[in-house]
């Protein structure tokens, strides 16, 4: 079990990140929120969560042991699967999330590609005395670092990383031409905060 990664970072995308660990890197999947605390040659410690499947071995990243925690008690519930999870912690904060949860708020939790009103009714039922356990979730770091990205890059990026977290490419697509303004009064703005804006776009909807 991984549970912790400290190296410097190599690569931030919408939802991956690189970290170099001494020579070798280590390729993360991470929430828009946790990629934005990120910067290109900072280094950085990650909790970590490796999820093991036949084919395949993926970490998950995140910026404090409370998001990981609460990413580990997501995926014991019946038909959430890591990716469901992620695109769960990537609409809302763990903080936010862990309220829905406990309080049974359905139209919070359908907000997440993915969860219908029957699946939040059963995560509610299987977490909410589990949810209640965990420790006070702190705030996410605020998005900064990136780099600035060209227009058709930060549209690609942002596209695929809503498309990897459950919307459809039509849906993908409207969020990046609601938050085209962003980019165009700052240029500069990390793919991460675009992730976030778009997000919070698809959520009012």
């Amino acid at each position: 079990m991984i549970a912790r990664l400290t190296g410097t970072v190599l690569t931030i995308g919408a939802t991956s990140a690189v970290i170099d660990l001494s020579g070798f890197g280590v390729l993360v999947q991470v929430t828009p929120g946790t990629a934005g605390g990120l910067r290109l040659g900072q280094p950085t410690t990650l909790s970590t969560s490796l999820v093991v499947r036949e084919d395949s071995l993926t970490l998950y990243g995140f910026a404090d042991d409370s998001g990981r925690d609460l990413f580990e008690l997501l995926i014991t519930a019946n038909g959430v699967g890591p990716k469901l999870a992620q695109a769960a912690l990537a609409v809302h904060e763990p903080d936010q999330l862990r309220a829905a949860i406990a309080g049974g708020d359905l139209a919070a939790l359908t907000r997440v590609p993915g969860i219908g009103k029957r699946g939040a009714e059963k995560i509610v039922v299987e977490l909410r005395d589990k949810v209640n356990a965990l420790g006070p979730v702190g705030d996410l770091p605020a998005a900064s670092g990136g780099g600035a990205e060209p227009e058709e890059a930060w549209r690609s990026q942002v596209s695929s990383g809503l498309q990897g977290l459950g919307w459809s490419a039509k849906d993908a697509a409207a969020a990046c031409e609601r938050i085209e303004p962003v980019v165009a009064a700052e240029p500069d703005t990390p793919i991460a905060v675009l992730m976030r804006a778009a997000l919070q776009s698809l959520a009012r909807q």
